[in-house]
């Protein structure tokens, strides 16, 4: 199963593609997606359709993962964040690739084992699992990874009970 997690965002996406086979992961790719301040919103939104659709198209995964949001305080931002991850599940729901969404929470107890583990333990973890030589750069690449990670320890129960399909 080809699994591509997405870390949403507005000013970076980060995407993270991993092949899990028999328990096995293989890293396949990863990267950020970016957009600059200074671009309007509706090039920003475009930039990052254009980028998670060239994604798609090159990687073709069986299924995409993607973090749910979480916001403390600035709604300016969320609503940025949500426009962007609204155009990430479009992107995929267009080619009929099922979409599954995971909170923060879920994401670092599949990875770390400990759904409160700081960001450096996920990180580590995340390098120690697809056997990487370093920790993936940027953060958000890490942080897609570890999506598409939570997804592939959390498929067999989620094909099961239909669970956190959007």
């Amino acid at each position: 199963m080809i699994i591509l997690g997405i870390d949403p965002g507005y000013a970076i996406v980060g995407v993270g593609i991993i092949e899990y086979q028999g328990n096995h992961f293989r890293p396949i790719a990863y990267d950020a997606i970016t957009t600059h301040a200074s671009m309007a919103t509706s090039l920003r939104l475009k930039t990052i359709y254009d980028d998670i659709n060239y994604c798609l198209d090159r990687f073709k995964p069986d299924v995409v993962a993607i973090e749910e949001l979480f916001f403390n305080s600035n709604a300016k931002t969320a609503i940025a964040v949500a426009q962007a991850r609204g155009v990430l599940v479009v992107s995929a729901t267009n080619r009929g690739i099922p979409v599954y969404e995971y909170t923060p929470l879920q994401i670092k107890q599949a990875v770390a084992g400990y759904g409160r583990a700081d960001k450096s333990q996920v990180q580590h973890m995340v390098k120690s699992l697809l056997n990487l030589n370093a920790i993936p750069k940027p953060d958000d690449a890490a942080d897609a990874l570890a999506v598409a990670i939570c997804h592939a320890h959390s498929s067999t129960m989620n094909d099961a009970l239909g669970t956190n399909r959007l």
